[in-house]
């Protein structure tokens, strides 16, 4: 029997209709991740079966008894500790243990403590603990008040309460995004093991790769269930899609066939019941469409132009907080070649190190060289806080560069896919995958030679990741980025530099190294049986391949960045010869040689315009042939 039924189910948002008879069963056990676009309406239908809204038409059935687990959006404040807070979750609990205290009829006693034990309450503290730890808080963080942390902190208490109850469904919404490498290889593992059932909102391949057995894509306002995880659900999409477009092909053709019969013969005595018998069949064919895959998402970073190397070396440096060291010894040397990601546990200084290369904070102590014109990008998760809900992204991007021009602020916010809609949009109407973008928008808008990136995948949905690993790949500055989206991570970077103990050392190892690292006390690299050590060296040799790659097609893009600045010139000539040709005054006052000589020109303009877009498409698709 299945623990949640969800049968013809509509779902309408301020009159726009995110769901229109869907259906979707859940067994017991199974976990399951719900993909989409943004706004496709994944948090509604969340919320649908939380019970939070309504239907507009079908139903959601839960199994009887069904116990629901969900990240709440709102915890209690105050001063109460945070292993006080997770404990209270499980309000079953709470309610037993209160009777327990009072009770005095003993059958009823007898009834609560037996409840007690077959919930395992007198294991909750520790149990409660060892979540909280794998989300990143010690000892000494569990017993400090909720008001005591930020935003993206308290959302991982939140998590914590969700987890804790072990449920028979769970229900989550980007559970990674407020969560560090380490945490999100915690809640991969603890998914893993989880035995309920589980409704999964990520838009993290790897999670959905390691731990969902189903994938629910959400599209047209139906659901649509696949087996496996992400890879496979895009090997049989594309395998479906092709299928049903031979299809179609098929049926028109065979339209086309019967109708160029009913066309020759229908006015010929000796044919005309044939024709009539073609036009009959040709109406029961099917009406069939083409699947079309909305356009993919793109993201292009300015070119930074050159700058001799090296951009920047620190030799013996520190730097903290108002006096308080958290990092010393810093000795390192950054190159435009250079795509490093950072890795160690949370509060160990990955978030500091970045803002002293932005220049936020600065050193104590030591040499420090910065590249003359060296300009920096950094992206930061708080930043989205600072937005200002009434302005626009165009408005923020005046502001912030008030240099620009109108045009130029549209075409920079255009990069990453931000419209012109969208673009007088104000920010409190903007999704939070759209407020990604913009702050992307505005950490390059000055064409930064390095970018710093700290979480910058959070809310963006896997299209727009998709889009932001080319981008990288193609960007031809410095990338130091802080993620827990491990395929972003492998993707990008070459090297992994491990902030810990105070310090920042080179990690020589993979991400499963990593992990194993984590996992046990010896050091990384150390055992491993032979399969183990394949795997780290192919993936040392993508990263230099990947290297390499970006460096072989350095001149291909120098000339796709020439023929960017030509066509733009050719467009502008063009603009000018058809407002020339189009004025009568041109022709009453040109001679007849003049008149030849301009329409000569724009011609010629013309097949040049059509010269460069043939060469950049061809370039293009050298470059995007092993961009990834």
């Amino acid at each position: 029997m299945s623990i949640l039924s969800i049968n013809q189910l509509t779902l309408r948002i301020a009159g726009r209709t995110l769901l229109d008879h869907a259906s979707l069963q859940l067994d017991p056990g199974r976990k399951i991740g719900l993909i989409g676009r943004n706004g496709a309406g994944k948090s509604t239908l969340l919320a649908a079966i939380a019970g939070d809204i309504s239907p507009d038409g079908g139903d959601i059935t839960l199994a009887a008894r069904t116990r629901l687990g969900r990240v709440r959006q709102h915890l209690p404040e105050g001063k109460g500790a945070l292993i006080d807070i997770v404990l209270a979750s499980d309000t079953e609990r709470e309610t037993l243990m209160a009777q327990v205290a009072v009770e005095d009829d003993p059958i009823r006693l007898a009834d609560a403590h037996e409840r007690l034990l077959a919930i395992q309450a007198h294991a909750a503290p520790a149990r409660a603990a060892t979540i909280l730890a794998g989300l990143g808080f010690d000892a000494a963080a569990q017993q400090r008040p909720i008001d005591a942390f930020s935003g993206g902190w308290q959302m991982r208490v939140a998590l914590a309460c969700a987890l804790f109850l072990d449920p028979d469904l769970l229900l989550l919404d980007e559970p990674s995004n407020h969560l560090d490498i380490e945490a999100t290889m915690w809640l991969e593992g603890w998914l893993k093991s989880f035995r309920g059932a589980a409704i999964i909102v990520s838009h993290d391949r790897e999670l959905l790769d390691h731990v969902v057995d189903g994938i629910a894509h959400l599209e047209q306002r139906k659901l649509s269930l696949t087996p496996g995880g992400y890879a496979q659900f895009v090997r049989i999409r594309m395998e479906q899609t092709l299928q049903h477009n031979r299809e179609v092909a098929r049926v028109e053709a065979q339209k086309a066939q019967m109708q160029a019969f009913v066309d020759r013969f229908r006015a010929k005595a000796t044919k005309a019941r044939q024709a009539q018998s073609r036009l009959k069949a040709l109406e029961r064919l099917p009406a069939m469409e083409a699947i079309i895959e909305p356009g993919a998402t793109s993201f292009t970073f300015p070119d930074p132009g050159v700058l001799p190397p090296p951009l920047l070396t620190m030799t013996g440096a520190s730097t903290g907080y108002e006096g308080r060291t958290v990092l010393r010894d810093l000795s390192f040397r950054l190159d435009a070649t250079d795509r490093i990601a950072l890795l160690g546990q949370n509060g160990q200084g990955k978030s500091t190190f970045i803002k002293l290369i932005a220049g936020v904070l600065a050193p104590f102590d030591g040499t420090f060289f910065r590249a003359p014109k060296l300009r920096v990008g950094y992206y930061a998760q708080h930043q989205s806080d600072d937005l200002i809900a009434e302005e626009t992204a165009v408005q923020h991007l005046l502001r912030t560069a008030p240099k620009m021009t109108q045009e130029q602020a549209r075409a920079q916010l255009a990069r990453f896919g931000l419209d012109a809609h969208r673009a007088e949009t104000e920010v409190r109407n903007l999704s939070g995958g759209e407020r990604a973008r913009l702050l992307l928008s505005l950490t390059t808008h000055d064409a930064p030679h390095v970018l710093l990136l700290d979480e910058p995948t959070n809310h963006l949905d896997i299209d727009a990741r998709e889009a932001l690993v080319r981008a990288l790949n193609g960007f031809e500055g410095a990338v130091i980025l802080i993620s827990h989206d491990t395929w972003l991570v492998e993707a990008v970077t070459d090297l992994y530099w491990l902030v810990e103990s105070g310090h920042v050392t080179y990690f020589d190892g993979t991400l499963d190294d990593y992990r194993a690292r984590r996992q046990t006390a010896s050091g990384a690299g150390q055992g491993g049986n032979a399969a183990q050590i394949l795997g780290h060296q192919d993936r040392k040799e993508g990263r230099k391949d990947r290297a390499a790659t970006r460096q072989q097609q350095a001149p291909l893009r120098k000339r796709l960045q020439e023929i960017e600045k030509s066509l733009s010139q050719c467009s502008k000539k063009a603009d000018a010869y058809r407002q020339t040709m189009s004025d009568p005054v041109f022709y009453e006052k040109s001679t007849s040689a003049e008149i030849t000589r301009v329409n000569k020109s724009a011609a010629e303009n013309e097949a040049a315009i059509a010269r460069l877009e043939e060469e950049w498409l061809s370039l293009s698709e050298k470059i995007e042939q092993n961009i990834l």
